[in-house]
């Protein structure tokens, strides 16, 4: 287990560095003077060539790149060229907000998935099965931005049941009522899909050998699903969210954006238009980093669940 790991964590560097560097060259290729757009109209040529200096845009881009990485070891991210604070202190100020979004989608969505597909598998065929499907289907097909804006059209602008925008300001049900929307919209789709891939592999593990034994034996079906199916068919369901952290993190930022919750969608997005280049490589490194996390996290727990995973390595 301790070599599955090391090799994971080597690994986990390696796509951290080579996804970083692709997006620095990709960020650096946009059309578009960042210094032009940060001083504006009027500039000097002298201004413009001033900060092009302080940003290291000068240097060729195998330079730049190094020399990010090198000041990302010593904890350095660089600094806003708006408001002039560390770019590590702007993220990691903003990083809770998403985190928390994401954490809550995923959570409910599995929470209201797993014994969904479960169910389904259990009553293969009949109508309650046909209808999880077809609802299940619905919503993977339905994108968050569009769940988004109904949602918010509905519960909050018609309804008037919940906010509209913002995070909350006056405590914890404040703050619980502003992420219940966002948190719908970015899960909704999550529930279909761990649902389809639970019911899918709960079919394929009752259909094993060792469960055809359990029954056999004249063991309870309740004791044969959660003791020795449901933890073989969530090994499925452990990977695809830890893969799906990308997906997971563009719908948090569609989320943030429609919602106006701080959060890492609208520093990107409005780091992006401003050709804020620190602030776009922060939140590019942290992003990546989270995604490099969760499938690490995901590995590592499908080892711990089935060691023919840390065998076969």
């Amino acid at each position: 287990m301790w070599l599955y790991l090391v090799r994971r964590l080597f690994l986990a560097v390696a796509i951290v560095v080579l996804a970083v560097t692709l997006l620095f060259v990709m960020i650096h290729a946009v059309p578009g003077d960042p210094a032009a757009i940060i001083l504006g109209p009027r500039a000097t040529p002298e201004l413009k060539a001033a900060l092009h200096a302080k940003m290291g845009l000068d240097d060729p881009l195998p330079v730049q790149i190094l020399t990010f990485f090198a000041d990302v070891v010593r904890g350095d991210m660089g600094t806003d060229v708006f408001t002039q604070r560390p770019v590590s202190r702007i993220v990691l100020g903003q990083l809770p907000f998403t985190i928390t979004l994401i954490l809550t989608s995923i959570a409910w969505a599995a929470l209201v998935a797993i014994p969904l597909g479960c169910y389904s598998a259990i009553r293969r065929n009949t109508m309650i099965d046909k209808v999880t499907g077809v609802l299940s289907v619905g919503t993977i097909a339905i994108p968050s931005f569009v769940m988004a804006l109904y949602a918010l059209l509905i519960f909050a602008v018609l309804l008037k049941w919940l906010p509209a925008i913002g995070a909350g300001q006056g405590g914890l049900w404040d703050a619980i009522r502003h992420l219940i929307l966002p948190a719908l919209a970015v899960g909704i789709g999550w529930v279909g899909y761990i649902s389809r891939i639970v019911r899918a592999s709960m079919l394929e593990i009752l259909g094993e050998n060792h469960v055809r034994m359990a029954r056999a034996f004249g063991l309870p079906e309740r004791r044969i699903v959660f003791r020795y199916a449901l933890p073989l068919a969530i090994l499925p369901t452990v990977t695809v969210l830890g893969v799906g952290m990308a997906h997971l993190l563009s719908a948090a930022v569609f989320a943030e954006v429609v919602f106006a919750r701080p959060g890492i969608g609208g520093l990107i997005v409005t780091a992006v238009n401003t050709r804020n280049y620190p602030i776009v490589m922060g939140t590019v490194l942290v992003t990546t980093g989270l995604f490099v996390i969760s499938t690490t996290i995901a590995d590592l727990v499908n080892a711990m669940l089935d060691p023919r995973v840390r065998e076969s390595l």
